[in-house]
């Protein structure tokens, strides 16, 4: 399901995806408390997550209710970021990523695992 969702709007799916269902009035708590949103901004970004489908609001106490998941917004995340910097290849990409010598060896071994799995 491809649907770009801002930083803003990530930041509302982010306690979405990590505390399930929530209360518009606790999204703003939790917001407020993060990175100082008044209410109203927060309300008006549930508002743009709701018009875009991403998420949706139960009528009692007005619960919102992810819609997609974290992994359908990374995987257009990566895809676009992909098609942007990397002209579609996605081999450049990881190219790119362990061109930085800095993994751990853990990191390298999921890796090579990773590959293993799709061979």
């Amino acid at each position: 399901m491809g649907m770009k969702l801002f930083d803003s709007e990530l930041k509302i799916m982010e306690i979405l995806w990590r505390e399930g269902d929530t209360t518009a009035k606790r999204i703003a708590e939790i917001i407020k408390e993060q990175i100082g949103w008044s209410k109203t901004t927060t309300y008006t970004v549930i508002k743009r997550c709701l018009d875009k489908g991403a998420i949706e609001r139960q009528p009692r106490e007005f619960i919102c209710h992810p819609l997609i998941t974290r992994e359908e917004a990374q995987e257009y995340e990566t895809t676009e970021l992909i098609n942007k910097m990397y002209d579609g290849a996605a081999d450049q990409l990881v190219a790119s990523v362990l061109g930085r010598k800095n993994l751990a060896q853990k990191e390298i071994e999921r890796l090579k695992q990773l590959v293993k799995s799709l061979e």
